[in-house]
């Protein structure tokens, strides 16, 4: 082994020691603010329990392929852990290191703010990811809610709309000044998402035009993806598509417009 090998592995290996310690530091830091686990799993969950102890709504609907009106309200309302973390919490955290300075000291040291936004994102991505497998096993162990019958295709859904909302978070961070301004923002764009996501009005009883415009969103384009995965297809292209879309264009956008300070 050469000099230069033996001198590079420590550095190696001491960088991914600090990044996993960021991580486990920002994960700690996520779990002690209200807005990811009370907001984000907390509030889906509750509106979840209430929404399967309606014995009207786990009747089958046959226009729906056989599924109740809470088997689609299970999508839905993972959907909203999604976006509750990608436009709320992630936005005003990332933006608060901003307004704090956070990001401009760490500029200056080994570690740099690089990590820092990686830790960030992991550490959301594993709440989303703890809170979809939570709301699952409530909707299976306490309502009877089958799993998705096309596990791969729902897979495929879910990572590629969790790529594409934090990416959209992220790209709300790069832009906004400040905290208030990233919580503002996230929250104007969170409910007209929201809304596409079907889950004040289900989306095949909107009007065409409206649908038309849901598929291209991207909430809308995650709820059609789910849906196909629960109804026993693979994702078609089109919304697995558009949600690639959104997380490549705003990931490429935020990188090359982020503000460090």
């Amino acid at each position: 082994m050469s000099a230069l090998t033996t001198a590079t592995a420590p550095v190696t290996a001491k960088r991914g020691s600090i990044t996993w310690k960021l991580i486990k530091a920002e994960s700690r830091l996520c779990l002690r603010d209200k807005v990811g686990p009370i907001w984000g799993v907390g509030c889906p969950l509750l509106v979840l329990i209430i929404l399967g102890s309606i014995p009207a709504l786990r009747e089958r609907q046959e226009a729906a392929g056989g599924l109740t009106i809470f088997d689609l309200y299970v999508p839905v309302l993972i959907l909203f852990n999604l976006a509750i973390l990608a436009m709320t919490a992630l936005p005003t955290t990332l933006a608060g290191y901003r307004e704090n300075g956070v990001l401009r000291r760490m500029r200056t040291t080994p570690v740099g703010p690089v990590r820092l936004l990686a830790a960030q994102l992991v550490a959301n991505f594993a709440i989303a990811l703890v809170a979809m497998l939570l709301f699952l096993a409530v909707a299976g162990f306490g309502f009877g809610v089958q799993l998705p019958r096309h596990l791969l295709g729902f897979t495929v859904a879910w990572l590629l709309g969790a790529a594409a909302l934090l990416a959209i978070g992220l790209l709300v961070t790069a832009l906004v000044p400040g905290r208030n301004a990233a919580s503002a923002t996230g929250t104007a764009l969170f409910f007209p998402m929201m809304f596409f996501a079907g889950l004040w009005v289900p989306i095949t009883q909107m009007p065409p035009l409206l649908q038309t415009i849901g598929h291209y969103t991207p909430l809308g384009a995650g709820m059609q993806a789910f849906q196909d995965a629960y109804l026993g297809h693979f994702p078609s292209a089109v919304p697995l598509l558009t949600l690639a879309a959104y997380a490549a264009g705003c990931a490429l956008v935020a990188v090359r417009w982020f503000r460090w300070e």
